[in-house]
Formats: C-alpha cells, sequence, structure tokens
C-alpha cells in the first residue's frame, strides 16, 4: 500500500549513505569527528534500540539535507560520543575546540531536561489546561535554554532521526514520545521555518498516535507523496512559463499538502476528502495588485475554476490585516488545485506579520474555524516575532566554528527551571530562589529559609539559570525578611514576589494596629461600664463594618474615643421621652415666670405652665407662638410650623403671644432646648462616625440618633444612585442660630445630599 509519506523510504537511506563516511562527505571535520565518534558508538544501543552510531549518521544526515553547515554536522557525532566519556566537556575541548565542547555540554543537558519534563507530564494532572500550559513551557524552553541555537537543530534532527527509525524497523513509537514529537518538536521546527522537518514530524507522529486514520488517509489519496510533488512541479512550471508569456512577471511556488495537514484539515473544517481542494496546491506573487487580478484572469482563462470557491481578501482583507486571492480551478488532468495570487508585500505579511501561517495553524482545529480572540491571537503573534528565525540556516553557515551563537534566542528575558518533581516554572531573567519560591507558592516563599541548586546549597539571592533544579528549604512557620525588600542585596528580581512580601509586612502592621484600637476601646468600655456591649454591634452603630475596622482606626489616632463616649452616654431613660422633655421645659417656664432668667413668657400672665411642642422644637431666637391645651397649659410651637398652622385654622381662638425670656444666662447654667436635624446622603462605611465628629467639635450635645437605610426603589431616586441613609438628631442647644454653621458643615460631609432642621 502508498502511503502518501516520503518517511519510510526517506527512514534508511540516509542512514546506508553515511555508512561510508568519507564517500558521503568531503568535509574532513565531518569524516574526523565520525572517525571519533565510531569506536564508541558502533557497538551501544540508545534507550530507543537503535545502534547509537546508526543514529548519529542518521542525524548528519537530515542536518546536511535541510541546508546546515558542516560544523554542525559534524558535532551530531560528538554530541553522542559525548554519552560514553568521562569527562566529555574536556576531551572534545581538546581535540576539537570549545565551541563544539559548548554544544556538547549544551545538548547533553537539554536531553536530560526534555526527558525529567516528559516524565513530569506523565505523572502530572491529566487536566487539558495544564497540559497545554506544560507543553507551551516545555517549547519555549527549547530556544530559551541555550544561547546556541545550533541546539536546538540538533534536538529538532534527533527527534525526527528516531521517529525514522520506530517507522522502519516497525517497533512501536512510545506515545508519549509521539505526543511530544506532535506538541513540541513540530511546532518548535515550524517557528523556525524548517519545513521540511516540520512536515515529516508531524506525519510520522500523526503516524503512531493515529495508526487507523493515517493508514485510512494514505489510502484514499492513491497516490504516494512523491507523486503528488511531481505533479505539482509540473503544473507550477506550466503557470509560471505561461504568466511570463503574457507579461506578467511572477514567482509561482508549489506546496501539495502533507497528510497530518490534509487530515487536521478534514477534522477541523468536517470536509470529506473530495471537499479539500488544496490537497495540490499553487502560489503566484507578482509584483503589483493590478498584477494579481491579471494574474487571476488569464489563470481562469486557461483553467476551469470550480464554482463557489473564489475569495477576494485583497479588496477585502481577513480581520487579522491578510490579503490574497484565493481560487480553485481544475488543473490539466481534471484534479482541483488551490492557487493563491497576492503581492510580495502582501507575502511578507502573510508570512511573518499578524497574519503568519502558523499563527492560526497552530490554534487546532478552531484556527480553521475561525481567528481566536483578539487578545489571544494578538499574544501568539508577538511570540512569534520573537521566536520564528528565518534566517536560522543562513547564520549557521556564516557562522565560524568559534562562534558560540548570536546570543538573542528570542526569549533571553525568561528562564525556565524545574521543582524536584521537574515541574517546570517559568521566572524573569535574573530570578532568585526567593522568586522560584513565591512563584510555586506564596506561603512557600514566606516561609523559605534556604535554597538547593542541583543539590547544592547556595545563597538565597544566587541568580537562577534556565535548567537547574530548585529545592526551597522552608520553615514550619513565619515570615520573610525585610531584608528581601532591600534592592541592593538581589534577594528579589521579581515585583511580583515584592509585592507579596510587602503584603505581609502590611498584614503584620495592620495586626498591631488592630490590637491597640481593640485595648483602647476596650479599657473605655470597663471606664463606662459597658463590657457586656458587643463590639461588633458597637461598630455598626458607629458606622463601621465590623470591629476590626473600628479597632485600625483608633489605632492609627484617626477616630477619637470622645465619639464612642456620646454613644455610650444617652439621657437617663423614661418611659416617655415627651413627658421628660415637658418636665424639663416646664421647670425652665415656670422659673421664668417667677423672675427667673430665659424660658418662655405669656404675654400678660405670670407663672402659666408652658411646653416646648416636639413637633417643631422651638429655640431662641425662633419667632414663636403658644397655643392654650387642655390640661397641659401653653404649647410653644415655632411660627411657621405646620401643626400650628392647622390648629390656628381651626381654633384661632386659643392662639395666644409669647416670647423667649428677657435674657440668657451664659455658661455652664445657660438653659438649652432640643433641636431636631435631618441629614439625608448616600448611604457608605463610617457616615455617621464623620456626622458625629461635626456635632463633637462644635461641642453639641446629642442626646438621641435615629438612622435608616433604605434602597434606591424604595424612596425617591436621587443623584448618585446608591442606597439612601436617613439619620435624625436631637441636639441641645442654647441658642439656634449656631445651628447654621453646623449644617454647613454637616453638608460638606462627602455623600451629604442635604442637612437641615426639622
Amino acid at each position: 500500500m502508498k502511503t502518501g509519506s516520503m518517511s519510510e523510504g526517506a527512514a534508511t537511506a540516509p542512514i546506508v549513505a553515511l555508512l561510508d563516511a568519507g564517500a558521503a562527505h568531503s568535509n574532513a571535520e565531518v569524516v574526523r569527528a565520525r572517525a571519533f565518534a565510531e569506536p564508541l558508538l558502533a557497538a551501544e544501543q540508545l534507550d530507543t534500540g537503535e545502534n547509537a552510531l546508526a543514529h548519529a549518521d542518521g542525524v548528519a544526515a537530515i542536518l546536511h539535507a535541510v541546508g546546515a553547515a558542516q560544523e554542525l554536522q559534524a558535532a551530531a557525532y560528538l554530541v553522542y560520543a559525548g554519552d560514553f566519556l568521562n569527562k566529555p566537556e574536556e576531551v572534545v575541548a581538546k581535540a576539537f575546540g570549545d565551541s563544539y565542547a559548548s554544544l556538547v555540554t549544551h545538548t547533553r543537558r537539554l536531553v536530560q531536561l526534555q526527558r525529567a519534563a516528559r516524565d513530569a507530564k506523565v505523572q502530572t494532572d491529566r487536566r487539558a489546561d495544564i497540559r497545554a500550559e506544560q507543553t507551551e513551557r516545555v517549547r519555549k524552553m527549547l530556544l530559551a535554554f541555550s544561547r546556541d541555537l545550533r541546539v536546538v537543530m540538533l534536538r529538532l534532527a534527533s527527534r525526527l532521526q528516531t521517529l525514522r527509525w520506530y517507522a522502519a524497523s516497525k517497533q512501536p513509537c512510545p506515545r508519549e514520545l509521539a505526543d511530544e514529537s506532535q506538541a513540541v518538536f513540530a511546532p518548535l521546527a515550524n517557528r523556525l521555518g524548517i519545513w521540511q522537518i516540520k512536515w515529516e514530524l508531524e506525519d510520522l507522529a500523526f503516524r503512531f498516535r493515529e495508526p487507523d486514520s493515517y493508514k485510512a488517509l494514505a489510502k484514499a489519496l492513491h497516490e504516494t507523496r512523491v507523486e503528488r510533488e511531481q505533479r505539482i512541479e509540473a503544473a507550477r512550471a506550466a503557470l509560471q512559463a505561461d504568466l511570463y508569456a503574457q507579461g506578467i512577471a511572477a514567482e509561482v511556488q508549489g506546496r501539495p499538502k502533507h497528510l497530518y495537514s490534509i487530515h487536521k484539515k478534514m477534522q477541523g473544517k468536517a470536509l470529506a476528502l473530495d471537499r479539500v481542494f488544496d490537497l495540490r496546491a499553487l502560489r503566484v506573487i507578482v509584483a503589483s495588485v493590478a498584477d494579481c487580478y491579471a494574474a487571476l484572469a488569464r489563470l481562469h482563462e486557461v483553467c476551469t475554476p470550480v464554482p463557489g470557491e473564489f475569495d477576494d481578501y485583497i479588496a477585502k482583507p481577513k480581520p487579522n490585516g491578510y490579503q490574497s486571492l484565493h481560487t480553485v480551478v481544475l488543473g490539466a488532468d481534471g484534479r482541483a488545485m488551490e492557487v493563491q495570487i497576492r503581492t510580495r508585500e502582501m507575502h511578507d505579511h502573510a508570512e511573518h506579520g499578524v497574519a503568519a501561517h502558523w499563527a492560526y495553524k497552530e490554534a487546532g482545529a478552531r484556527g480553521y474555524a475561525g481567528v481566536s480572540a483578539a487578545g489571544e491571537f494578538e499574544e501568539q503573534v508577538a511570540r512569534a516575532r520573537k521566536a520564528v528565525l528565518n534566517q536560522l540556516l543562513a547564520w549557521e553557515r556564516d557562522t565560524a566554528q568559534g562562534d558560540g551563537g548570536t546570543g538573542d534566542d528570542g526569549f533571553s528575558d525568561r528562564i525556565y527551571v524545574f521543582t524536584p518533581q521537574a515541574t517546570i516554572v517559568e521566572l524573569a531573567a535574573g530570578a532568585t530562589p526567593v522568586d522560584f519560591a513565591y512563584a510555586v507558592h506564596t506561603d512557600l516563599g514566606h516561609r523559605c529559609r534556604g535554597a538547593r541548586i542541583d543539590g547544592q546549597m547556595l545563597p538565597l539571592n544566587t541568580p537562577l539559570q534556565s535548567g537547574q533544579t530548585v529545592e526551597i528549604v522552608a520553615a514550619k512557620e513565619g515570615g520573610p525578611s525585610l531584608d528581601w525588600l532591600n534592592p541592593e542585596l538581589g534577594y528579589l528580581q521579581s515585583q511580583r514576589s515584592r509585592a507579596k512580601v510587602r503584603a505581609w509586612f502590611n498584614a503584620q502592621q495592620q495586626a498591631a494596629t488592630v490590637a491597640k484600637g481593640r485595648e483602647l476601646v476596650e479599657k473605655l468600655l470597663q471606664r463606662e461600664g459597658k463590657t457586656a456591649l458587643k463590639l461588633d454591634e458597637l461598630a455598626s452603630r458607629l458606622g463601621f463594618k465590623g470591629a476590626d475596622a473600628l479597632f485600625e482606626v483608633v489605632g492609627k489616632d484617626e477616630y477619637s474615643l470622645r465619639n464612642i463616649e456620646l454613644l455610650l452616654r444617652p439621657p437617663e431613660p423614661v418611659a416617655d421621652e415627651d413627658e421628660l422633655l415637658a418636665q424639663r421645659h416646664t421647670r425652665s417656664a415656670s422659673s421664668v415666670g417667677t423672675g427667673g432668667r430665659g424660658g418662655v413668657l405669656v404675654v400678660g400672665i405670670d407663672s402659666l405652665l408652658t411646653t416646648l411642642s416636639r413637633c417643631c422644637r422651638p429655640a431662641p431666637p425662633d419667632a414663636i407662638q403658644g397655643f392654650v391645651t387642655r390640661g397641659k397649659g401653653v404649647a410653644i410651637h415655632r411660627s411657621d410650623c405646620s401643626n400650628l398652622a392647622e390648629m390656628k385654622r381651626r381654633s384661632p381662638e386659643r392662639v395666644i403671644a409669647v416670647a423667649w425670656g428677657g435674657g440668657e444666662s451664659v455658661g455652664k447654667g445657660a438653659p438649652v432646648y432640643p433641636v431636631d436635624v435631618l441629614v439625608e446622603a448616600g448611604d457608605r462605611q463610617g457616615l455617621l462616625r464623620d456626622v458625629l465628629e461635626i456635632f463633637a467639635k462644635e461641642k453639641m450635645n446629642v442626646v438621641a440618633v435615629n438612622t435608616q437605610s433604605l434602597k434606591p426603589g424604595a424612596v425617591k431616586p436621587k443623584a448618585g444612585g446608591g442606597d439612601t441613609a436617613w439619620m435624625s438628631f436631637t441636639l441641645e442647644l442654647s441658642d439656634a442660630t449656631k445651628l447654621a454653621k453646623v449644617l454647613r458643615e454637616l453638608c460638606a460631609i462627602s455623600g451629604v445630599r442635604s442637612a437641615r432642621r426639622k
């Protein structure tokens, strides 16, 4: 059965060709490296079961096929030879130079980290989001681990050779290895622009992960990949020649789709194979937009267009800015073929801009159904611009043997270290063990007391490097050190870690402040004999959400204990407050009638019983009138009292003239009068406290308080919305003129809508 993939045919040929190194390569370094490695590798097997020398031969062949430098091909042998040397770095450095020694060290270290990460993924929680996050970190680690990108090239070629060996030997490939190849190595090759390695990794991983689907699709295609490539090349050459004949300078590229790409498109769009029109595809790149439409017109002249399969993304670009003409035509052999036509600028944008090919293909099936959310898409593209190094192969060829690399891997601002359980932790470059501890868990960071880095105890301000394993030594309890916040000591590099340390110390300070405030409040309650009062209830009456909120402002000296005293010292309780006030002011009026100072005088009558009406609370110097009651003497009302107006309408004969006493004593002995004040405000925490502070500052005694909070729908809504607080206060004043200043100050309080006398 023909498979549609060249992986089996290509699996053994490079190995055979490389068995004679002198015939396969003329480069002396490759020959010398193989001769050095052969006695070490010839009789050894890798953990997959493949012969070590044959594997190195295959890796070198793959690197040669993609155009890698001869030095990198030679390094393939030295890397595997290093596994069988006592001191590989020293031996390789002496025989081949420091550049090769560095490459051997970094590559062997990366192999160890990959194995640890793969083992950790097998053991970790199988939730999809955790697996996806871990996979992405492994991807980035492959680029971030070493400054020498040749390490990554070697790992890609090695993984491809391993999959080729499993295919050629008919051995079952471990599922975790196939999964990692699909999720990590193929996307990495894609990001680096190494398309040949990418498609073969995808096809082989697809073959091992879904063997039934792979075989069914290969059989349905009825042709090998080689045959499809020949057909597409013939179509490409014919179209390019025809366009040149029409005076259209065009570069025509051919791209037959490999099996996994076809399978993914069928799954993503729920298409049958006969509806996948880009099994064979051409891309036409021209100089101008006018040439795009000219090429399209010529293409539709010489080929039959498939109805309903034309999209003009030049006139109407995709949301991500992608522009191109897409059409499907029937070729000379009668088979459908997709053709994309675009300018060079459009092509560069599609390959490297926000419409980069990998950005929507790596999104999985949903990428075919529609572009993902803008924020996630932009983040992917931002990472792509850092990671896609299209000049990698040219850089390899131009790099001298002694040059270890460019030093820019696209992720130089991040490092990737391991927990003892081999879980990858991503940190900012320069991070310390303390940053690591806080990244794992906040509590672990607080209790961090030491760290083992790769098994060695080192100071907590030691900068970490990618690939290290970090184990935190933690106390059972305790908190961070203030020294960690000193930037000169270098314990913390992460702003997030610093914020967590500051939050811990702020919490400790707050606890001390609350304890101080609690002590002050409890001592006051003891002096007042109110120890039975519930603290939360007291705080609520003062306008606080809870006792700790009250203790905190008291502990900070931001709230006077005098406010609590005012609340705890109400008037002596009596059965009827009206009766109490009537008795108090009856005594005042009587003393006036007998020559005392202050009080109310009834014109022309001495010693007549008078009472101050509770409905309007008159106080000097209010204009007042008297109303003769039955059994309670003369009730004194303010002249503008609505109740008095109604009584005058009914019994005008009972209204008499009254006046305030001729003189008013001052100081401690001055008579006082109850006055009601109404405050309307938007309800908030601390409102009552702020109002009481105004009364305390003006030395006004509050004898009664009544508050009520209503939802917006319960009363007529006011500007600003929210709950409305209605508060009524009864004050004792000797002169009502003093009230005007207090009302102005009340209106200045945040949230107060109105303050008036009742």
